[in-house]
């Protein structure tokens, strides 16, 4: 399963992109994740429907300081990431 998110709210500034990378690497998802001009953030993670249940969950709580008012979820075609990546 993969899923492109775009997370909204207070999410830069505030660790989310490396706290995505650990939480992803902890679920053996695949992906990326980074800051965009308009002060989102934009996740790109393929993993099992377990793992991604769990880090969906985790994405709308965030790490400490982030404020996440929603997220916008699209279904995307499976590719072969390697690994968990940010992109600065």
């Amino acid at each position: 399963m993969r899923l492109d998110l775009i997370i909204v709210g207070r999410v830069q500034g505030v660790g989310y992109r490396d706290f995505t990378k650990k939480k992803a690497d902890s679920l053996s998802i695949t992906g990326s994740v980074k800051n965009m001009r308009d002060g989102t953030v934009l996740v790109t993670a393929q993993g099992g429907n377990e793992a991604m249940g769990n880090f969906l969950k985790w994405c709308y709580k965030g790490p400490k300081g982030a404020i996440v008012r929603k997220i916008d979820k699209v279904k995307g075609q499976t590719e072969d990431f390697n690994g968990f990546i940010v992109i600065y």
